[in-house]
């Protein structure tokens, strides 16, 4: 089984969700940039994100100043979402395909709730049991990324015990902690999105990829 992440691994969105996340905080009186809110959110749950924002670059841990940012943003999103166009990252489809041809499940998950990834996965004509065999998110699982619970579900759904026959895939730090804590036989980290190679790195992924079809060789 390969768990991909979803924005800015599998889904080319041009990262209007952090984009997002930087505007709803700003409102609140904030000066935050996008890389900042990269550096601190990317792959997070984003209530969580924004927590951890702002406990880094404004030390505030207002609960109440939170959660409306966060009701801000799941406003926001809506309308960008339905304004912008996404598209599959390249040389997704054509991968979730070849991974079927091996009989290798192919997972989706996502530190966005289930209403908002669905809202994707259906905006770019995709289906469980079609081009992937399953979406995992934030809102089905108690404890969210770096926590393993959603690779932990994912395997349990299709009777996968040894999560050495598990590999992870995302653009963000907490992907590949995700991966380890999973204890995934592959933890890979990919430049199409949040972070760099460079910080990627931070995080002793098993290996850095740039485009999605270099995976195949990987699992071979």
């Amino acid at each position: 089984m390969v768990v991909f992440d979803m924005a800015g691994t599998t889904v080319n969105e041009d990262n209007i969700v952090y984009k997002t996340v930087r505007s709803a905080i700003n409102e609140a009186g904030f000066n935050l940039n996008l890389e900042q809110v990269l550096a601190e959110g990317a792959g997070k749950e984003k209530r969580q994100a924004i927590r951890s924002i702002l406990a880094v670059y404004a030390n505030i841990y207002d609960e109440e100043l939170i959660n409306s940012i966060f009701e801000n943003f799941k406003q926001q999103l809506k309308v960008a979402y339905d304004r912008e166009e996404l598209l599959p990252q390249n040389n997704a489809e054509n991968l979730f395909q070849a991974l079927k041809d091996k009989n290798v499940f192919v997972v989706l998950n996502t530190g966005y709730d289930r209403a908002t990834a669905e809202s994707i996965i259906h905006k770019l004509g995709w289906k469980e049991g079609v081009q992937i065999d399953a979406l995992v998110t934030a809102s089905d699982v108690s404890k969210n990324r770096p926590d393993p619970d959603m690779i932990h579900s994912a395997m349990k759904r299709f009777h996968i015990s040894d999560s050495r026959e598990v590999a992870k895939v995302g653009d963000s730090t907490i992907d590949i902690e995700e991966g380890k804590n999973a204890g995934c036989g592959l933890s890979i980290g990919i430049t199409t999105g949040a972070h760099t190679a460079d910080q990627l790195q931070s995080a002793h992924p098993d290996k850095i990829i740039h485009d999605l079809t270099e995976l195949l060789p990987l699992l071979d």
